[in-house]
């Protein structure tokens, strides 16, 4: 479902610093480092690169103490600070977050894999 969501999409963003998280992500689970660079570059390749900038931090703060106020209603861990900048980047560009994450779980701009 997820590749066709993609594929069928206009554009695609990615959020820069996702690309630090997989990696992060990644290394915790001892994928080697080659694996790791190709699965960066295939979505890299396959989306557009979206940087954090001074426009999309003062967004990120209060869409995190929104994030932060669902996760205590929700009694949800609290959220990342990278959360905060995906769905800012989404809310941005008015895009969709494609995600099985329960921090976006019931926001209009997801769409939650089960």
């Amino acid at each position: 479902m997820t590749k066709r969501l993609i594929s069928d999409a206009e554009e695609v963003r990615t959020p820069d610093i996702v690309l630090a998280e997989i990696s992060r992500k990644y290394h915790r689970e001892k994928v080697d480092h080659r694996t790791v660079k190709s699965r960066l570059e295939a979505i890299s390749s396959a989306t557009m690169i979206t940087a954090v900038d001074t426009t999309l931090a003062l967004r990120a703060g209060p869409i995190y103490s929104e994030l932060v106020e669902k996760a205590k209603l929700e009694r949800l861990r609290t959220p990342s600070l990278f959360d905060a900048i995906i769905l800012a980047t989404a809310r941005e560009h008015g895009s969709r977050v494609v995600t099985g994450d329960e921090h976006f779980r019931g926001l209009s701009e997801t769409i939650f894999l089960e």
